[in-house]
């Protein structure tokens, strides 16, 4: 049984996520004091007590979510269940740094920092309201894709997120996006929706914040990681500390190949996916792309009391 930890992007965020974790093990607790430490803020007292729509902020969210996917992993490691039982790593989208930082490629405290600032890169790249983001649901990839190239018309529409069997993001200027629901209904999708998202994540729009996190990536030392790291843009695994800042960069804009990652993953002889940190959202996608693998959420205390036994 070869097994790959996974670490989950935005979307997944709830106030609360962690907080049982942190009272469980001190371990955990300690990962959301790095990182308020980091941030000089306490992102700990917002992620358990805030509101919502402050959290899902993209420069909240994306350091909040990492920080309650390492605090599980280290309450995992408290339990002798740590990255010595994974074979492989890999994040869906920010959840990526996750893996890096799981992996040791990069330190908490920097990862914690990136993450701030790719949020707010990601959000002032592209003025509120240009932008949109949609799902594409009962369509295949090259299907999708095809939609958002009639769709663009001159403007910007990319297939941003490839999810699972039937479940594409696209994304770029609004009216492109707007464009592309309505095709898709026509080339028989069974549901095609604009996604409250704040910004066209995951497309050529990005490219200012690819600029931005060129430059602060290169500020950042990044090691060769303990286990290899399946990356976004690539679909396949990366162990070499120079391509690893290439790749962030270009997951900003490039689209995030999760269903090409974990049929790479079930080639290389995966079988069972640990989701780490909050929601279940991976596992859903896992098992409409590898029916034959098992899946596992560890988002709790009594989620590892689970995975003990």
């Amino acid at each position: 049984m070869s097994r790959a930890f996974v670490f989950p992007g935005q979307g997944a965020q709830t106030i609360g996520m962690g907080r049982a974790l942190a009272e469980a093990y001190p371990a955990a607790r300690a990962v959301f004091d790095e990182v308020d430490a980091a941030l000089g803020e306490k992102l700990s007292a917002l992620i358990w007590d805030g509101d919502i729509a402050e959290l899902t902020l993209t420069q909240n969210a994306q350091p909040a979510l990492m920080a309650t996917s390492i605090a599980a992993l280290r309450a995992l490691e408290a339990e002798g269940l740590g990255l010595e039982y994974a074979s492989f790593v890999a994040g869906h989208s920010l959840g990526e740094y996750s893996a890096l930082c799981a992996a040791g490629s990069l330190t908490l405290s920097d990862t914690a920092r990136l993450l701030r600032i790719r949020g707010r890169a990601m959000q002032e790249a592209v003025p509120v309201g240009v932008g949109a983001m949609a799902a594409l649901l009962g369509l295949d990839f090259e299907t999708a894709t095809a939609v958002a190239a009639e769709a663009a018309q001159g403007e910007v529409c990319q297939a941003a997120n490839d999810n699972d069997t039937a479940q594409v993001v696209v994304s770029g200027h609004k009216a492109a996006v707007e464009r592309a629901v309505e095709i898709a209904k026509a080339k028989g999708a069974k549901r095609a929706l604009i996604l409250p998202v704040s910004a066209p994540f995951h497309c050529a729009l990005m490219q200012p914040a690819a600029h931005v996190m060129a430059e602060a990536l290169a500020a950042v030392p990044i090691l060769a990681p303990s286990v290899p790291v399946v990356v976004n843009v690539r679909a396949e695994a990366v162990t070499e500390p120079d391509r690893i800042a290439d790749l962030l960069v270009a997951q900003v804009t490039g689209s995030v190949r999760w269903r090409e990652s974990v049929l790479w993953m079930e080639r290389a002889g995966v079988t069972e996916f640990w989701e780490i940190g909050a929601g279940k959202a991976l596992s859903g996608m896992i098992k409409r792309i590898a029916a034959g693998s098992t899946t596992r959420a560890i988002g709790s205390p009594e989620d590892i009391v689970a995975a003990k036994s």
